[in-house]
């Protein structure tokens, strides 16, 4: 860097100071400066906010025509003039789900209550197992630690009606053996969807509790913390984006689970959670599309307060900044 010699005459020091760059004003307004696009570079990507609004509006178009076909009477249904929007909206299809009777003595809201509690229990249950097993697996070093993983990453890969029978038949011969029915009510399906959930949510788990710098535990001990208090204190706010994706995946597998449902309930209608309701309208002699529209826009809703519910918490980047250097 070139000095300025204040004693120098004004000429001197205006061209030592053009040398330099200019004064640290110039260059702050420098630095601020904006660099807009210009029209050419715009049009060149014209193509792809097209082909991203294409691939949106084909996303979206199927949940926009279940609702819409919700409100839509029988005969605009079934009718080869299909329109956007139904010209005479009707809540009949709501009504006939809601306050109608499927099963004798079983009502929508009997579905609804049943599909709640497994859920939000596989949830509850497989958040805290999975971040117990992804600190496990993230922070301590144990023999087969690098099978534990390549086998939850092996399971991942099987679909659940390959392991079904099996299940079944082994929840058959516990509750033989133990007296403890695991078949027939909600029980077994507690069971079922919180260890589907448990792989996936392990594996994502463990990058965000890798990700935590271990200085920080190790400063929360040096301070006096317990295990425990580091454990809901330090990494539990900073696992918290991590858990609440794990706990959406977890959420949306056992609302919308059907085959599991159907096969441990079997004619425990009593205990049937919503997604078995929607066979009921698929019957002998056709199929009733306003009501499974309208079931199905009833069976969406939850999922998407749930989702609303927790989408604050989904925001990465919770641990920058923790640690300096």
């Amino acid at each position: 860097m070139t000095a300025i010699d204040n004693t120098a005459g004004p000429s001197a020091r205006a061209a030592a100071t053009a040398a330099t760059g200019g004064s640290g004003a110039g260059r702050r307004r420098g630095a601020g400066r904006v660099y807009r696009r210009s029209p050419l570079r715009r049009l060149r990507s014209l193509p792809l906010y097209l082909a991203g609004i294409a691939v949106f509006l084909f996303s979206v178009f199927p949940v926009y025509w279940m609702v819409v076909t919700a409100f839509k009477p029988v005969g605009e249904i079934f009718t080869r003039n299909q329109t956007l929007f139904p010209s005479a909206p009707t809540l009949e299809h709501f009504d006939r789900v809601v306050n109608g009777q499927l099963i004798p003595g079983v009502n929508f809201w009997q579905f609804l209550g049943n599909s709640l509690v497994v859920t939000l229990f596989a949830v509850a249950m497989g958040a805290f197992l999975s971040l117990l097993a992804a600190v496990a697996v993230a922070r301590f070093r144990f023999k087969l630690r690098t099978a534990f993983i390549i086998l939850l990453m092996i399971i991942q890969m099987v679909p659940m009606e390959a392991m079904i029978i099996s299940i079944f038949l082994n929840f058959r011969q516990l509750s033989d053996a133990s007296g403890v029915q695991l078949l027939g009510n909600l029980s077994g399906l507690l069971i079922v969807y919180t260890a589907v959930s448990l792989p996936i949510t392990i594996m994502m788990l463990r990058g965000f509790v890798a990700a935590v710098p271990k200085e920080l535990e190790e400063a929360a001990a040096i301070d006096g913390a317990s295990a425990w208090t580091i454990f809901w204190r330090i990494l539990m706010p900073l696992v918290a984006p991590g858990l609440v994706a794990a706990s959406i995946f977890a959420f949306i597998t056992a609302w919308n689970e059907f085959i599991v449902a159907l096969t441990f309930l079997g004619r425990s209608t009593d205990h049937y959670t919503l997604p078995l309701t929607l066979s009921y309208y698929f019957g002998r002699f056709g199929t009733e599309w306003g009501p499974i529209m309208a079931a199905s826009t009833l069976l969406t809703i939850p999922v998407m307060i749930f989702f609303l519910f927790v989408q604050r918490r989904m925001v990465s980047g919770l641990t920058m900044g923790a640690v300096k250097g």
